[in-house]
């Protein structure tokens, strides 16, 4: 995890040359609803990337991978499927691509360098936790959405991330209950990525909300005990964020603040990805546990 987490700055910068595969599939999409899926961070990566879509006027959607293949809603003929699979080989992604395909859908997967994706990011991760696989798909999300009319700094982005990597610990202690994320707009899935990174890095008990619903209910919970971590990008959350993160302070929860602004709020979620990216990695070597073995026995028992 610690080798893929530096190796960041330097993979960005070789996709943000490389628009070859990005191109044809951005002609692909003009006039029709874009749906995005996946599942675990590929979901989160789903959402955002859906959001950045959506800045170049496309109509997108994210959709958990089970979710369109079993209940709905799916892509019909008249849209476009966006698929994202790290390896490839998650059930409910599969599925999803090979009925679109069977249909005759406008159908792409972004995945890592052999998964047989038409748009490849990485090689593949030797850790389950995934971290520079799932900025490299982020970025090929942000080159697609520029390439419809976006306006996207991107090559901005390899920077901020070095900045992030080559920066101080964000020195967070380990709470005595619980950890909480939270994140407004495209940072809300920031959140999730962090809870979900530590969670499988370091087996730290998390959570994750948007900012609206972390101030309806579950954060009257939080107090000495427990930490919360505040992601800002910036935009029209960053008001709300910084009134909400000061009045569960206000009631002895430690609060970790962490703005990044000079990108946009839609840029942003790169270098905050990278910041949870290091507190996972932070509590893994704190609790001696291994970040790169993510999936206990019984989960590797099972069809992912």
């Amino acid at each position: 995890m610690a080798k893929a987490l530096r190796a960041q700055p330097s993979e960005l910068t070789r996709l943000v040359a490389d628009t070859d595969s990005v191109e044809p599939t951005a002609a692909r999409i003009p006039g029709r609803r874009v749906f995005v899926i996946g599942t675990g961070t590929s979901f989160h990566a789903a959402n955002q990337g859906a959001y950045l879509l959506r800045l170049a006027g496309i109509d997108a959607l994210a959709v958990s991978a089970a979710d369109s293949v079993l209940w709905g809603p799916a892509p019909t003929r008249d849209d476009a499927l966006l698929v994202l699979s790290h390896r490839g080989t998650k059930r409910y992604t599969s599925q999803a691509l090979a009925r679109a395909r069977k249909e005759g859908i406008v159908a792409v997967s972004i995945g890592g360098v052999g998964s047989g994706a038409e748009i490849e990011t990485v090689a593949e991760e030797r850790s389950g936790t995934f971290t520079v696989s799932h900025l490299a798909a982020l970025m090929r999300l942000a080159q697609l959405a520029r390439a419809l009319g976006g306006e996207l700094d991107l090559e901005a982005v390899p920077d901020a991330v070095a900045a992030v990597v080559e920066g101080p610990s964000p020195g967070l202690e380990l709470p005595a209950r619980g950890l909480d994320f939270v994140g407004a707009g495209p940072n809300q899935w920031t959140a999730a990525e962090g809870a979900l990174k530590v969670r499988e890095a370091a087996h730290v008990f998390t959570s994750a909300y948007a900012v609206e619903q972390l101030l309806h209910g579950p954060g009257f919970a939080l107090e000495e005990r427990d930490a919360l971590v505040c992601l800002d990008g910036g935009g029209p959350g960053s008001q709300r964020l910084s009134e909400l993160s000061a009045a569960i302070e206000s009631r002895g929860a430690r609060v970790y603040r962490f703005a990044v602004t000079e990108l946009g709020e839609p840029l942003s979620i790169f270098p905050l990805t990278t910041i949870v990216q290091r507190v996972a990695l932070d509590f893994a070597s704190l609790l001696r546990t291994d970040p790169d073995d993510v999936a206990p026995a019984v989960w590797k028992s099972m069809e992912l």
